[in-house]
């Protein structure tokens, strides 16, 4: 009777450490590692993150359209790759994805801020803009110039580059600015927020600000926190070979019809 409970016990066990083991086995981890052009080309698979926004990114009546997604599907198409290009609204993700391989690179016009440079190759440049200030204009403390920031809070998205500016830009002013670094929110979510009061004030690149203005009859957008930046696509930095043929297509498909309308099309829209 003891050997039979003694079995008994020592099945329940085994079936029991058996259980354990098949439900906390973790699920395999995804490993990605950096790849340049040929490794790209032998897969088949351009990866790219982007931001989902109006100019960018995004889906008009079932289509995706975006000024950086159909640049990079002509580029694509012409050396025989397939696109993947996936939408992530946080920047410091964007970044992780491209240091850990997971993106090949960052299809958005990203300032080519020496910051960044650490972190990202940078293809020629793309487009110009600057970093303005969103604000309402009903606002009591109405901002009318750089000066006028002291002892403010703004808020920006996180580790955009936009925080370099704001640090140089309270050395110039020789006082405080208070920032406040959204990690999950987009531009059009900044201004949202301000426009509805939920914050004062903002600060965003002017090109993406000017595609959404529109939406936001209750907001300005005319004062400038930096001069005219350069803005490129980032290549993972372990993709020089990558990058060259992307900057050698771009000096080519820039000069042509083609990329004219494409550019007219998304920054230079009639409000």
């Amino acid at each position: 009777m003891i050997k039979k409970l003694l079995k008994y016990i020592i099945a329940i066990a085994v079936v029991s450490t058996a259980i354990i083991m098949l439900f906390s086995r973790k699920a395999p981890v995804e490993k990605f590692s950096s790849r340049d052009y040929a490794e790209i080309v032998e897969s088949g698979v351009l990866k790219a993150v982007t931001e989902y926004n109006a100019i960018s990114f995004f889906v008009e009546k079932g289509k995706v359209c975006g000024f950086d997604y159909e640049m990079l599907e002509i580029f694509a198409k012409e050396k025989g790759l397939k696109l993947e290009m996936t939408p992530e609204m946080s920047f410091e993700k964007r970044l992780k994805g491209i240091s850990e391989g997971r993106y090949d690179m960052i299809a958005l016009g990203t300032a080519t801020t020496s910051q960044l440079k650490d972190s990202l190759l940078f293809t020629r440049p793309l487009s110009l803009s600057k970093q303005i200030l969103i604000q309402r204009k009903d606002n009591d403390n109405h901002i009318k110039g750089t000066l006028d920031l002291a002892g403010k809070t703004i808020y920006i998205v996180k580790n955009s580059p936009a925080m370099m500016r704001i640090n140089n830009l309270m050395n110039e002013i020789a006082d405080s600015i208070y920032v406040k670094e959204i990690s999950e929110y987009s531009t059009e979510q900044l201004l949202a927020m301000v426009s509805a009061g939920d914050i004062d004030y903002a600060v965003c690149d002017e090109t993406t600000a000017k595609a959404y203005i529109r939406n936001y009859d209750n907001l300005d957008i005319e004062t400038n926190i930096s001069f005219n930046q350069f803005y490129s696509w980032g290549i993972n930095k372990n993709s020089p070979i990558l990058l060259d043929s992307i900057n050698k297509w771009l000096d080519r498909f820039i000069q042509t019809k083609e990329y004219k309308v494409l550019y007219e099309k998304y920054f230079n829209r009639k409000k």
